[in-house]
């Protein structure tokens, strides 16, 4: 099976991964990486989220980002809202498109959101409709798609029919998450493409954790499916605060290696990248999953094993 010839990449790291930092990032170092990342190519990035501060204290500047964002014709910068008032808030500070995100396992709509699936579904239809009437971009994600409690566990013909729902609603795209790192390379190709079947042209995103060690796998299994579009994060930074035991997202530059490895155009200059890594490394004092960044940090060696 062929691969696509060309892949889109969305760093999520100035927002799933710095959430999940207790350490304050102040608002000009979260520009000073939004902007490092433009620049080294990545043509999306999801700069924020609008949530309340008492639940995701590190999002409390997400205005402020927004406004001192570099203007740029080559990069469409995100935010991610979970309700009404997200959206309003969103959609007033400027953004082309706006990340939605509800659960497709009822278990976890409750533990997360406290409300069921089908009470999510339906306020989501009506922040479209908003955000819509405003001329903002919508990417519909579904959390858990690939399981919640155990691999597999979230029914696959509810994710089948809310991707066609969602799809027949004019989004801009379809974002499917492994939240809790279950996915595997073969899970990835039963429901990927049963998505497809149902979505007609619009576009699909995974967004993939590597909690277990899969992620790139299961990246190379969707190629195969015909994606062409991948939420990674810069390190590998991210999480979820309301997932136990959730890690990072798959990182940026281990992502676009692969993906230049296989021949496949990203735009995005891997070292740049690796710099940011680093700088967000150093600020925070931490090191985060991602490979690349760090092997490109090293002396050559030479000699033996």
């Amino acid at each position: 099976m062929s691969l696509p010839s060309q892949v889109t990449l969305c760093d999520v790291g100035p927002r799933d991964g710095f959430q999940f930092e207790e350490q304050f990032i102040p608002t000009e170092v979260k520009v000073e990486i939004i902007t490092a990342l433009a620049e080294a190519g990545l043509p999306r990035i999801q700069v924020t989220s609008f949530v309340h501060p008492e639940w995701v204290p590190q999002m409390r500047d997400a205005e402020a980002v927004c406004d001192q964002l570099p203007a740029r014709d080559d990069v469409i910068y995100a935010g991610l809202a979970l309700n009404r008032k997200g959206l309003e808030r969103a959609v007033d500070a400027g953004l082309s498109q706006v990340d939605l995100s509800i659960a497709t396992h009822d278990e976890h709509s409750r533990d997360n959101a406290n409300v069921t699936v089908e009470t999510a579904v339906q306020e989501a239809e009506e922040m479209i409709r908003y955000a819509h009437k405003r001329g903002v971009d919508v990417q519909m994600g579904f959390q858990t798609v690939f399981g919640y409690r155990a691999p597999g566990d979230t029914p696959l013909h509810q994710v089948r029919e809310m991707s066609q729902h969602f799809a027949d609603m004019g989004v801009e795209s379809l974002s499917l998450a492994d939240s809790t790192g279950l996915a595997n390379p073969e899970m990835i190709k039963t429901r990927v493409r049963a998505v497809q079947d149902g979505s007609g042209d619009v576009p699909l995103v995974l967004h993939l954790h590597d909690t277990r060690g899969l992620g790139l796998a299961n990246v190379y299994a969707a190629l195969q499916c015909g994606v062409r579009r991948f939420d990674t994060s810069l390190a590998g930074m991210g999480g979820c605060p309301f997932i136990e035991g959730a890690t990072g997202n798959i990182a940026t530059e281990d992502t676009v290696y692969l993906l230049d490895e296989l021949d496949i155009e990203t735009g995005i200059d891997r070292m740049a990248v690796g710099q940011v890594s680093g700088r967000i490394e150093s600020f925070l004092d931490k090191q985060f999953p991602g490979t690349l960044h760090r092997l490109q940090q090293r002396p050559s060696a030479s000699g033996g094993d």
